[in-house]
């Protein structure tokens, strides 16, 4: 309810009613302020006619007056800048830390934009919460808000992979390699596998990249899928080998195993999500991520020279290893072709991995020519398919390319799950059509 406040108050949407503080002094806004999303105040730099005097200072919200000293400002000098206490229930009186009265106001919220934004709150989480309002947005809008999203999300990715590249120093070729495994996981094992990727790192992988077996060795073995007994033949190899390169390079490595102290600790294996088809098991993405780093030893390099989707193909054109071609893991048989990855898997890794890294790469080398590319290709493959974009298509979305879904994925995960339809511009369309603005 404080939300939605400070919503009211920052697009001035209260009632056409005239403002008065607790002791009957006419106030007007002259200026609402700036919203504040870090600690301190509600608003910055507000100017606020009281009884025809002008204030500049800060302004607070609070759904009751006496929040002011559950939360603690009475105490707090960093709200004696506070010239008006904006509430919903007058409670209380207020004070600054130097003991002064704080002039205080009620506002209310309309009823229909307040029924409508609980309507919001309170729909399904597997709903959209204004789906039954999509079909009446202006294209102009949408389209505008869609291409918004989409380099939101896209800029997300690249601080990723500054921040990779940063902690190592510039090494585009490490930066490229964990971005990769992370695309790798598909979602639901992103995270095990960028761990896994962190702690193997590229110089010890290329050291030993003409041999499949000892590669596979440190990944699986990293990732914690060999088990002991091992299962068949094979796995008591590459147990064997993990052992062996354990013990020679230890388990303290870069990256994720130093602490905040920058001293080495001991490495944990992921938790996996097992609960996947045969083909996008665990340990298959960790053997496709092993393949990829036998046939490509600087993986930056060659993904970043990746400049439509049929590069794309060419580059991820690899073979996995007879013994994976003939078995779902270890002791139990199955056929698999020899590609390694299919070509929804290509073109997720396209938008996931290849986009991101050549996005970043043009921030940091100020090559506007390379972060357009990385949009056109966004703009030039298939969208995506999953349950995200499948719930916006039946809302009435138009989703023709990838840019499209990785802008509704966007919507989804930073706006409609959180419930942040008061940030969302689709969100302030609908509540603010729900009254008439002064």
């Amino acid at each position: 309810m404080e939300e939605l406040m400070q919503y009211v108050w920052r697009y001035r949407l209260w009632p056409d009613l005239s403002l008065t503080t607790a002791d009957g002094l006419a106030v007007e806004v002259v200026d609402q302020g700036r919203l504040n999303r870090g600690s301190g105040p509600d608003f910055f730099n507000a100017g606020i006619r009281i009884g025809g005097e002008l204030w500049a200072g800060n302004v607070e919200i609070h759904v009751r007056a006496s929040d002011w000293h559950r939360h603690g400002h009475d105490g707090d000098p960093a709200y004696d800048s506070v010239i008006l206490h904006v509430v919903a229930y007058d409670d209380c009186e207020v004070c600054r830390s130097d003991g002064s009265v704080i002039p205080q106001v009620t506002m209310r919220c309309h009823e229909a934009l307040e029924q409508e934004y609980r309507n919001f709150m309170q729909s399904p989480a597997s709903e959209l919460p204004c789906a039954r309002h999509i079909a009446d947005v202006p294209a102009i809008i949408m389209n505008d808000w869609l291409t918004a999203l989409a380099f939101e999300r896209l800029q997300r990715k690249a601080d990723d992979v500054m921040k990779l590249v940063e902690a190592t120093h510039g090494d585009w070729n490490t930066a490229a390699y964990v971005t990769l495994a992370r695309a790798m996981g598909f979602g639901s094992n992103a995270d095990a596998m960028e761990r896994v990727a962190r702690a193997t790192p590229l110089r010890r992988i290329r050291r030993h990249a003409d041999s499949q077996t000892a590669v596979e060795a440190m990944l699986i073995g990293r990732a914690g899928l060999l088990a002991d007994p091992p299962r068949d033949p094979y796995e008591a190899r590459l147990l064997a080998d993990f052992r062996f390169y354990s013990h020679k390079f230890g388990t303290a490595e870069d990256l994720e195993l130093l602490n905040c102290a920058g001293e080495p600790m001991p490495y944990t294996p992921p938790v996996w999500n097992l609960r996947q088809r045969p083909a996008n098991s665990p340990l298959r993405r960790v053997v496709t991520l092993a393949a990829f780093m036998c046939a490509h030893g600087s993986p930056g390099q060659e993904m970043l020279a990746v400049g439509d989707y049929e590069q794309a193909r060419q580059l991820f054109s690899f073979t996995i290893p007879q013994y994976w071609r003939e078995h779902l893991t270890f002791g139990v048989t199955g056929a698999f072709p020899a590609a390694a990855l299919a070509e929804n898997s290509i073109r997720l890794l396209c938008i996931n991995a290849i986009v991101p890294l050549k996005y970043a790469h043009g921030e940091y080398c100020g090559d506007e020519r390379q972060r357009d590319e990385a949009v056109e290709m966004l703009q030039s493959l298939k969208p995506e398919k999953n349950s995200v974009t499948t719930l916006f298509e039946t809302a009435g979305f138009a989703i023709k390319d990838a840019f499209a879904s990785q802008a509704v994925l966007q919507l989804r995960r930073a706006y409609c799950e959180p419930r942040k339809c008061l940030y969302c511009r689709l969100g302030h369309k609908f509540l603010s059509s729900r009254i008439k603005c002064r």
